[in-house]
């Protein structure tokens, strides 16, 4: 069981800037050949992608890219969302979900939320 940890959520204005962290307890060896993800669920809507690493290959969803950067630390076993210029309708709770071979596990989230 691969246990999963974001942080790094809270308010910000329009305009501003977090980081979110995610911290999983994979080894190394799983971690860095793992589909590592981030996905937001705002209030009243389904959970939706917002992107991925995947041995170093990144991808976006239309909404965020060119604002938002996935990275990842293999030896530390932990994925970012660098999130800037955010919008309000970025406010969602933030998930995490690491996918490797058939399993997926996810975090239980951290809310950001963007004031206009």
């Amino acid at each position: 069981q691969v246990q999963l940890v974001e942080s790094g959520g809270g308010l910000v204005q329009a305009g501003g800037s977090l980081r979110l962290s995610c911290v999983t307890s994979a080894s190394t060896s799983i971690f860095s050949v793992s589909n590592n993800s981030w996905y937001r669920q705002a209030p009243g809507k389904e959970r939706e992608f917002v992107g991925r690493i995947y041995v170093g290959r990144r991808e976006y969803a239309d909404s965020v890219r060119g604002r938002f950067t996935i990275s990842s630390d293999n030896a530390k076993s932990t994925t970012y969302l660098q999130m800037n210029n955010l919008r309000p309708e970025d406010t969602a709770v933030y998930y995490c979900r690491l996918y490797f071979k058939g399993h997926e596990y996810w975090g239980l989230g951290t809310q950001v939320t963007v004031s206009s």
